[in-house]
């Protein structure tokens, strides 16, 4: 069960990434290039992201 959380939050990570780039710009070909609001979700999902991936990844006390 823990596997399939890590897989999903690192899919939830690389979503955030993409939105992100789209936002500022990097990646082109999408209504959300070069769009700020992209950009600030997407860095807030990434954000979110790692923060939750780094609490799965803690021991156990």
């Amino acid at each position: 069960m823990r596997v399939l959380l890590r897989a999903f939050l690192l899919l939830v990570t690389a979503t955030g990434v993409l939105f992100a780039g789209q936002g500022i710009g990097y990646v082109r070909g999408s209504f959300m290039t070069g769009r700020t609001e992209w950009a600030v979700i997407g860095a807030l999902l990434a954000a979110g992201g790692i923060l939750a991936l780094w609490l799965t990844l803690r021991p156990r006390v």
